[in-house]
């Protein structure tokens, strides 16, 4: 895990260097990108599972939503950053951007009809500006220095939990095709197969909103400086649904918020397919950021946590499939996006998401068969847990009662009693 830390921290780090951004060195740079981030999320996937489990036994708790908590929180300063950097790029650009010249006949190749063959004349309208090397200069350097300062503070201040492993991962002699095959052999789960199709849909709702919702819509009727801002609702909503539904899991469990992350994907997608975009709707160029984030605060934090329940023995195996199944579905999603109209696109969206959300109720079905009251155990987690001990200590209560020895009063008996139950 540290390996696979440091790999990625190096990767973003020569990445945050390519200040001169041309054709000859984004493609290169997005290869690093790629490269650094597949093992430093597996390894923030894998640390968080273990911080949960170890807390949750030393302190006699749920593991799982010990760690839903836990990714609640992880994706909550994560997701906080759309706000922020969405923040500080728009306060610098605005200022030197033009106002985009948007007609009514422009308006009705907006939304659901967009089409890539109106890309062009729908350019001509839409804000092309060129902005002073010394505005990009001072944005790439900020977001080098946060990055930078990220670094630093990882290695200063975040705890080595397995030191032991460290130790002997340094006596031995492991290749990279060893991770690699470990990674294709976690498929003979059944379970991880049946997941990929949720998981492919999370990397197809995350590229949508980048990429389509921001030119279709908001860039297409509005104009490139409001999409900064409406990246800023996606963000916000974002980071503090993920804390929130990462607290509650412990109430619902997780089928419930699976469901609820569906239903609002599902709304969103059959508005957006009969929504005709007009500047004069601005709010509602807004809401949808804001329940996309919200849907998505579910998909990241439940699925990261459901892989790390699952599939606990090989974490990183798992985590590296969720990563490698999500990037699929950036890839997909941003392959078809030049030759596929928006009204495509959502159909697909919603035919990938029912399929991978019929998949799921399948895993939750072989997860329900094996434990017997799964299920139940899923959504009412604490009353389960209640029940084990409440019945534990009936067991308890009657041995201590057979074992009364001669001459002890029943108040001594209440005691040890107490005791047992303390």
């Amino acid at each position: 895990m540290p390996l696979l830390s440091a790999s990625g921290f190096y990767c973003y780090l020569l990445l945050m260097e390519d200040f001169k951004r041309s054709r000859y060195t984004l493609i290169p740079t997005a290869v690093i990108l790629g490269l650094g981030g597949a093992p430093l999320w597996s390894a923030k996937c894998a640390y968080l599972t273990i911080c949960g489990n170890r807390y949750a036994k030393k302190f006699n708790k749920l593991a799982e939503n010990v760690v839903n908590h836990y990714f609640g929180i992880f994706f909550l300063i994560f997701q906080s950053s759309a706000v922020w950097g969405n923040l500080m790029s728009s306060l610098i650009f605005q200022y030197t951007s033009s106002e985009a010249n948007i007609t009514e006949k422009h308006l009705s190749l907006c939304g659901a009809a967009n089409c890539p063959a109106y890309d062009s004349m729908l350019n001509a309208n839409v804000t092309q500006t060129s902005y002073p090397a010394s505005t990009i200069y001072l944005l790439s350097g900020v977001y080098t220095g946060v990055g930078l300062s990220g670094v630093i503070f990882i290695v200063i201040f975040l705890d080595q939990l397995d030191k032991q492993d460290v130790n002997e991962f340094k006596n031995q002699k492991i290749h990279v095709c060893t991770h690699l095959v470990a990674t294709f052999t976690h498929l003979k789960d059944k379970r991880q197969i049946l997941l990929i199709v949720l998981t492919i849909y999370s990397g197809f709702e995350q590229g949508f909103l980048a990429g389509d919702y921001t030119k279709a819509y908001i860039t297409c009727a509005l104009g490139i400086q409001y999409v900064g801002y409406c990246m800023i609702c996606f963000g916000a909503s974002n980071s503090v649904f993920s804390l929130t539904f990462g607290k509650i899991s412990k109430y619902t469990g997780r089928i419930p918020l699976f469901s609820y992350a569906t239903l609002i994907n599902l709304a969103s997608i059959i508005s957006l397919l009969l929504w005709k975009p007009h500047p004069n709707q601005l709010p509602v160029f807004f809401v949808f950021p804001i329940l996309w984030g919200m849907a998505d605060a579910i998909w990241q934090t439940q699925t990261n946590a459901l892989y790390g329940v699952l599939f606990l023995e090989h974490k990183e195996a798992a985590f590296s499939n969720y990563r490698l199944w999500e990037s699929v579905g950036f890839v997909i999603a941003f392959a078809y996006a030049n030759f596929l109209c928006i009204k495509a696109k959502l159909i697909i969206l919603l035919v990938v998401l029912l399929i991978g959300m019929t998949l799921y109720g399948v895993v939750e079905y072989i997860e329900y068969s094996k434990a017997g009251h799964g299920a139940a155990s899923q959504v009412f987690p604490q009353k389960i847990k209640i029940k084990k001990v409440l019945e534990l200590e009936s067991k308890e209560e009657s041995k201590i009662k057979n074992e009364k020895s001669v001459g002890e009063s029943d108040t001594e008996i209440h005691d040890r009693i107490f005791e047992a139950k303390l």
